[in-house]
């Protein structure tokens, strides 16, 4: 009978241990203490009795502030998503032109999705400044890593029967991604579009603590000054229109497909 287990090879089993060496060496550099533990309850404490009720008083200088946040996921989402589709082409086995243009439309990809959203900011806050734009840059790049990633992963899971009834009419490449490969793509393209949209509303708040325009800065303002019943008006706010945000992705998304 075969064994029911099979013996970890020697590369597992180093792997594993330096794994776990990593892991209780991290734990230790965290500072986890009783101390600190029970005082942060006792501080969250003060921020929740300082917290309410919520200050409306500045609610339409932060719904200004959210609109621009509003703008800058969407403007950002909207760019990246037109310029990732031909990048996941130019990446995708069977659409790149030569191996060679796949190899580095992907390892672009690559690049765009490993920097993360707050270094892509502060570069961009450094090249052309504080406000709305650099932070629109900002989420276009994080879109582009993101669909373009996905777009090539579905244009290359295609079913190949289509692809060669166009092939077969005597279509050249370009015949062949918009009268097949595009089509077929269009209910995946629009599902990773509107997650992309979803992620990047939640992305947008973030940027503003960096100066990168948004609620994220009336944010960082309110909490710096530990006005926290203005902070709470502005994190609910937040809150709302992310879950109409995901709520109205979803009633799309499943439209969309249903009627695909």
């Amino acid at each position: 009978m075969p064994k029911r287990f099979k013996l970890p090879s020697p590369a597992t089993i180093i792997i594993t241990i330096g794994g776990l060496i990593l892991f209780i060496l991290g734990l230790g550099s965290m500072e986890i203490s009783a101390d600190r533990f029970f005082s942060g309850i006792v501080n969250m404490f003060h921020f929740i009795i300082g917290a309410f009720p919520p200050d409306l008083e500045r609610f339409q200088t932060a719904l200004v502030a959210m609109y621009e946040t509003f703008q800058i996921a969407l403007v950002g989402t909207v760019f990246g998503v037109f310029l990732s589709l031909p990048i996941a082409l130019l990446a995708s086995r069977n659409t790149t032109p030569h191996p060679v243009i796949g190899y580095v439309a992907k390892g672009f990809i690559s690049l765009l999705r490993t920097v993360p959203d707050l270094i892509w900011a502060l570069i961009f806050v450094i090249s052309v400044g504080l406000g709305p734009f650099p932070g629109m840059l900002t989420i276009m790049m994080d879109t582009i890593g993101f669909c373009g990633r996905f777009f090539s992963e579905r244009i290359e899971e295609m079913e190949k029967g289509p692809i060669e009834a166009v092939q077969s009419t005597g279509s050249n490449q370009t015949g062949v991604i918009f009268g097949s490969i595009l089509p077929l793509g269009v209910p995946s393209f629009v599902g990773t579009s509107l997650f992309a949209v979803e992620k990047a509303i939640r992305g947008a708040v973030v940027l503003g603590l960096v100066g990168a325009g948004g609620i994220g800065v009336e944010l960082s303002v309110a909490m710096t000054m530990r006005q926290f019943d203005e902070a709470l008006m502005m994190i609910l706010l937040i809150l709302v229109v992310v879950i109409i945000v995901e709520q109205c992705s979803t009633y799309i998304r499943k439209k969309f497909i249903a009627n695909a």
